[in-house]
């Protein structure tokens, strides 16, 4: 799809979830409620620190077993919104599976800048390989996810360099972006970048589809097939420009999902998304 035709109005009806679905803040209402009822059931060690700002904690919501792998997962809310606390829900099945699960915070955008949220989301990382045994996973099978922006962030991760930092260059064994966002010039042509404030150059260095995965790790791009087409081209193209790489990527559109109900489907053990994040850590 070519974004370039499209007027700034048109495109921000596609690129704009809270635009272009209806009962965008039915959706968050009721992750809030769900997700409150998670941690009710799940307990877990809540609010831990990885960085020195009140944005970087992460809660942990431990497996039954120890040395379980552990699977991070990253909000969405275009880097600039939301929060861990309203996606504890998705925890659930991937902690009944097996997988210690932790869920991760960032600073917002426009407090920081998005180069400085990706090298957040490293630090995190780099913190739970530091500290699994405390949590109760196992530092060779740490797996990533994430939803809309926290798709991107997962993805960039996933191109870091590791071993530069003296780090296992597969440091992440697996990953699932969900309705992510992999090519970020749109971005500058949208009302959301009024608080991210991205400029051409930080687009380009940020960007996924240019970025590509550095690591020989497995990773899934889903989609809602009820995405708007412009929001779709996003995992697409990501797709066919990592399979012409010869990366080890999935594709899956999630029948019926938009932008939101979508984190229904990787909540939902019976689902192929959830299914397929399973499977990368051996529960399935």
């Amino acid at each position: 799809m070519d974004l370039n035709a499209l007027s700034d109005e048109e495109l921000e009806a596609h690129m704009n979830p809270r635009v272009a679905v209806e009962d965008a803040e039915s959706y968050l209402a009721d992750w809030v409620e769900r997700s409150a009822e998670a941690r009710t059931r799940l307990g877990g060690r809540l609010d831990l620190a990885y960085g020195d700002t009140p944005g970087q904690t992460l809660d942990v919501f431990p497996a039954a077993v120890s040395s379980a792998p552990l699977h991070i997962f990253i909000h969405g809310g275009y880097w600039r919104a939301l929060d861990k606390s309203a996606n504890s829900f998705v925890a659930e099945a991937l902690v009944e599976a097996g997988a210690t699960t932790i869920l991760l915070n960032h600073d917002l955008c426009p407090l920081v800048t998005l180069d400085e949220i990706v090298v957040q989301i490293r630090r995190a990382i780099t913190w739970v390989h530091a500290n699994a045994a405390d949590l109760g996973g196992d530092p060779n099978r740490i797996f990533v996810s994430g939803h809309s922006a926290g798709a991107h962030l997962a993805m960039m991760a996933l191109a870091h360099d590791w071993g530069g930092e003296g780090l296992p260059p597969d440091l992440i064994k697996g990953v699932v972006g969900v309705s992510g966002v992999y090519d970020l010039a749109p971005i500058l042509r949208i009302s959301v970048n009024d608080d991210v404030r991205l400029d051409a150059e930080m687009a380009t260095r940020n960007s996924p589809t240019l970025n590509q995965p550095s690591s020989p790790a497995p990773f899934v791009i889903a989609v809602g097939q009820q995405e708007p087409a412009a929001f779709m081209a996003q995992s697409t193209d990501f797709y066919d420009v990592c399979r012409k790489r010869g990366l080890d990527c999935e594709y899956l559109e999630c029948p019926g999902d938009d932008h939101f109900s979508i984190l229904y489907s990787l909540a939902n053990p019976i689902s192929g998304l959830c299914g397929l994040a399973l499977r990368q850590m051996s529960l399935a």
